[in-house]
């Protein structure tokens, strides 16, 4: 019988114990908390339309001629990335940016974390077309893709 007490009161002591914990990062002299300030994408200062996953299943419109980037958040450190499954004969491939979503990215030890994946496109043509871009595992083939992205870019 005093086994029995001794695990119910174990338990209830464990099941007062606080769930959450503080993330803190060690550095010399002291403790400091980790900054989790937003770092905006790496987009060129230059283009000036900028699509993001709140735009997801949404019509751009752009010019033709216009560059544009598509700014989603992949984590590339767990083998996530993302890549355009679907680009309309209108547009072409501009470039490439990836970097980091906080400044706590940036301090020496940090590992791991979400990374802002930037595409950019050129619209050569006027059309209509959907953009689509898929988040997975390049290594997992026969899986579905983590998330999917999907835009009607409109230029004229």
């Amino acid at each position: 019988m005093i086994r029995v007490s001794l695990i119910v009161a174990a338990l209830a002591l464990a099941a007062c114990a606080p769930t959450t914990t503080a993330t803190t990062e060690v550095r010399p002299g002291g403790v400091e908390p980790v900054q989790q300030t937003e770092v905006a994408p790496p987009t060129p200062a230059e283009v000036t339309t900028r699509i993001r996953l709140e735009q997801n299943g949404q019509t751009v419109n752009v010019a033709v001629g216009q560059r544009f980037a598509v700014e989603l958040v992949g984590v590339p450190t767990a083998g996530y990335a993302w890549s355009a499954t679907q680009t309309p004969a209108f547009l072409t491939a501009s470039g490439e940016a990836t970097g980091n979503t906080t400044q706590a990215q940036s301090q020496p030890g940090f590992a791991g974390g979400n990374h802002w994946e930037v595409f950019m496109f050129t619209a050569n043509a006027a059309g209509q077309g959907e953009l689509v871009l898929e988040q997975r595992r390049p290594w997992e083939t026969n899986q579905p893709p983590a998330q999917t992205f999907r835009v009607t870019i409109v230029a004229r």
